[in-house]
């Protein structure tokens, strides 16, 4: 049986991209890796933040929709992403810089174990920045030297992210039986666990909920991908994830990735994502997310994408 490795990427909604370009970079000092569109929907600008090259399970990414709503909070969605900083200096550090750029904050706390800041971005996106301690991140992980934040302190990459759910068991059974996560905690309400035991950077929390499901809207979480290295890992995952019941997306070329999607039992979307061959298939380490890159398949209608689009810097 193959192993999931980690995090690959997590994708949101947004409002407004150039709002969005400006927080990301400025603020939290991640690089944008690619500037492209929605390949399902070419009329939305689909941004990539992360590390010198968006290494998977640095990839924060971004859907633009302009007339989107705002979120109604609820159960059954995706509801908090854990980005890795170096040391407990680094979340003082942060909590300093997010006062100096008006961003709303709670103070430093524990979550998962792990001194945390938590915070949300413009549009009410809830983060929270977790201690990693000096511990073990994936080697291929690059820092991105041209950050306005300091070295020391840097994100890192993703750590815990939380799924709230109706049905704890439900989501419990997908990671743990189906894609052999190690259960690290659980209590009647909430659990833990991870890709690789002892690994922050595959982590999932699991915390039960009753109610209303989430109305997703400007800042609310779309799906979580997580990683396998290559096609024929993909393809063994197809077939897993159809054998338990769920439908399938059927393998999908993202052109920077191959993909496949479901839904698991409390309406979870989840992507599996590819390692490769990643964001420098079609431009040069130097120029990631300097321009407009499109997959093959649509650049033949590059004029009639770029008129549709608000320029961003």
């Amino acid at each position: 049986m193959y192993k999931i490795p980690g995090h690959h990427h997590i994708s949101m909604i947004t409002k407004n991209a150039q709002i969005n370009n400006q927080f990301y970079q400025k603020v939290l000092g991640l690089r944008r890796v690619k500037k492209t569109v929605n390949q399902d929907d070419p009329s939305m600008y689909h941004l990539f933040y992360g590390d010198l090259t968006g290494s998977a399970g640095t990839e924060l990414s971004f859907f633009e929709m302009p007339i989107v709503g705002r979120t109604v909070r609820g159960t059954n969605a995706i509801t908090q992403i854990g980005l890795l900083v170096p040391s407990f200096e680094s979340l003082e550090y942060w909590k300093k810089r997010f006062e100096t750029f008006d961003v709303k904050h709670g103070e430093i706390t524990t979550y998962a174990g792990r001194a945390a800041l938590p915070f949300e971005d413009v549009e009410g996106l809830r983060l929270i920045l977790l201690n990693n301690n000096g511990e073990e991140i994936p080697e291929y992980w690059s820092a991105w030297e041209d950050s306005l934040v300091e070295q020391e302190h840097r994100i890192l990459g993703m750590g815990a992210v939380e799924i709230t759910v109706r049905y704890l068991e439900r989501t419990a059974r997908t990671l743990k039986d189906m894609f052999g996560y190690v259960e690290l905690v659980r209590s009647e309400n909430e659990a833990i666990y991870q890709s690789i035991a002892g690994q922050a950077f595959g982590e999932i929390v699991v915390k039960q909920q009753e109610g209303p499901s989430e109305k997703p809207g400007r800042g609310s979480i779309h799906h979580l991908a997580i990683r396998v290295k290559n096609e024929e890992e993909l393809r063994y995952w197809d077939e897993v994830v159809k054998e338990r019941g769920f439908q399938s997306s059927g393998i999908v070329d993202r052109f920077y990735f191959q993909s496949l999607y479901f839904r698991e039992s409390n309406g979870i979307l989840f992507e599996i994502a590819t390692d490769g061959p990643g964001f420098t298939a079609d431009s040069t380490v130097e120029a990631l997310g300097g321009k407009l890159d499109l997959p093959p398949f649509l650049e033949e209608k590059r004029a009639e994408i770029e008129a549709n689009l608000k320029p961003i810097d």
